[in-house]
């Protein structure tokens, strides 16, 4: 039947609509770059989404499959709504790791639709939508299932230490074979509808055996990928629907998702291969209680009294944030210790290590909730020179960014990463539970030079009686 005048004005506009709507996004992205614009980058992004879905409304044309869209969209809202008001800032990084999982699911399912729509069991399926539904299928499948077990370590419901067993990547390669003979098969048209279950079922489990070896000082760099990974599934649903803004907004995400993977593995002077199969993070250490010794030196504890003294009659103070920071929710009390500094005439400034944390920003999320001056951020290429001219630098749990081993200790599994100079310092005051390593599992001899001094208790605790102390100076 030919297309009426009237059908073909609304398809334009809806056309339209999708292009305003990929323009947002692009425009969003554009200033979600810089904290100072991140606040109107994602206004201009949910406006595109309010563009892109009443269009996709329109499109509908009030049938059946309008209201089961509004159903998805109301529910999916609400509970939107609810999680982004109660999730903790320290559990910012699991929410983001179940979203990402949640939207490979979702591209997954809607590719398997899509390909069973078509009747594969009595007509031959186009090579178009078969090669688009397959390799959705199991793209959306890995980052689905790798995405939960990225959570589950997150949260700590599983340990944080790659989990490792012999035959690993005999099993992972087996199961990517797999896969591959599926699309095969299912872009050729032979046993297409099992071939393409197949294909589904060896990428749930693959991406759950592909995070278990990844250890916890690798979330960053393995939640960016895999959220390139679901905007790469996003793209090509796309492709499969003949929907524009799901492909302008899934090529995206993947490609900003691959550039963000490959640029914090080079903060870490580490390949994206060396962190999905190098299972770092597994090397055994010995803990010790609050007075011990990461190694055959010794460590020197200050009180808080020591500690306000030292810190309010210095000339700098560089704070280094770390994960020790977001688990206590001190960003908070880390601002007013600062602003207590300043105005005894303290030069304050951030050192924000690119992987500090447990996802990309991290640290940078905190601090702007605490509202920290994004002129007082400083990355790490840019705060390095200053730690020779600095009275104290005071690190908050960041174990791993500031490890010298990095520097000098060929064997150390972190040799050659980038890392904060924190012991270039006059002074180093660090802020820790016990002399137990980080995520990484890695002894840190910092702990041990005679310019450090360490702080033991909870971060937020201890920053609290800082803040009392040095104002009674």
């Amino acid at each position: 039947m030919p297309e009426t005048a009237t059908g073909s004005s609304t398809q334009l506009w809806i056309d339209v609509a999708y292009l305003v709507t990929g323009v947002c996004f692009i425009m969003g992205l554009r200033y979600m770059s810089s904290p100072k614009t991140a606040r109107l980058g994602n206004t201009i992004s949910i406006g595109g989404m309010a563009i892109a879905l009443l269009a996709t409304a329109i499109l509908l044309d009030w049938s059946r499959a309008f209201w089961i869209a509004l159903v998805g969209v109301g529910a999916g809202a609400a509970l939107g709504i609810y999680a982004a008001r109660s999730v903790k800032m320290t559990a910012m990084p699991q929410m983001v790791a179940i979203y990402n999982g949640c939207g490979g699911g979702a591209a997954a399912m809607v590719a398997t639709a899509e390909f069973l729509k078509s009747n594969p069991q009595t007509s031959p399926v186009p090579f178009d939508l078969a090669i688009t539904s397959v390799l959705t299928a199991i793209i959306g499948s890995i980052s689905f299932t790798g995405s939960i077990i990225a959570f589950l370590k997150l949260q700590e419901v599983m340990s944080g230490r790659p989990i490792v067993y012999p035959g690993q990547q005999v099993v992972n390669g087996l199961l990517a074979l797999v896969a591959v003979a599926s699309v095969v098969l299912v872009t050729i048209g032979i046993d297409t509808v099992p071939a393409f279950f197949a294909a589904l079922a060896s990428a749930l489990v693959l991406g759950v055996l592909f995070v278990l070896p990844i250890g916890g000082a690798d979330m960053p760099v393995i939640i960016s990928l895999l959220n390139s990974f679901t905007g790469l599934a996003a793209a090509l649903t796309g492709f499969a629907l003949g929907n524009n803004v799901l492909i302008i907004s899934g090529a995206l995400v993947g490609a900003s998702g691959t550039l963000l993977t490959l640029m914090m593995g080079k903060a870490m002077n580490r390949s994206v291969a060396n962190v999905l199969f190098g299972a770092f993070g597994t090397l055994q250490t010995t803990e010790a209680g609050p007075a011990g010794s990461t190694g055959s030196g010794t460590v020197r504890e200050s009180s808080v009294d020591d500690v306000a003294t030292m810190l309010a009659y210095a000339r700098q103070v560089i704070i280094v944030p770390g994960y020790g920071m977001a688990v206590a929710q001190a960003q908070h009390s880390v601002r007013e210790l600062a602003d207590q500094l300043e105005k005894k005439g303290v030069v304050v400034k951030y050192a924000i290590h690119p992987v500090a944390g447990r996802m990309p920003g991290h640290m940078n999320v905190l601090l702007a909730e605490a509202n920290v001056p994004y002129e007082a951020l400083f990355d790490m290429d840019d705060i390095n020179p200053e730690f020779p001219n600095t009275d104290v630098a005071l690190v908050i749990g960041a174990n791993d960014v500031t490890n010298p081993d990095a520097r000098t200790v060929k064997s150390s599994p972190i040799y050659g990463m980038p890392i904060l100079d924190v012991d270039k310092a006059k002074q180093v005051v660090v802020l820790k539970r016990s002399m137990k390593p980080g995520f990484a599992g890695i002894d840190n001899p910092l702990y041990e030079l005679p310019n450090t001094s360490m702080l033991f208790g909870d971060a937020k605790a201890s920053i609290d009686k800082l803040v009392g102390a040095v104002k009674a100076l």
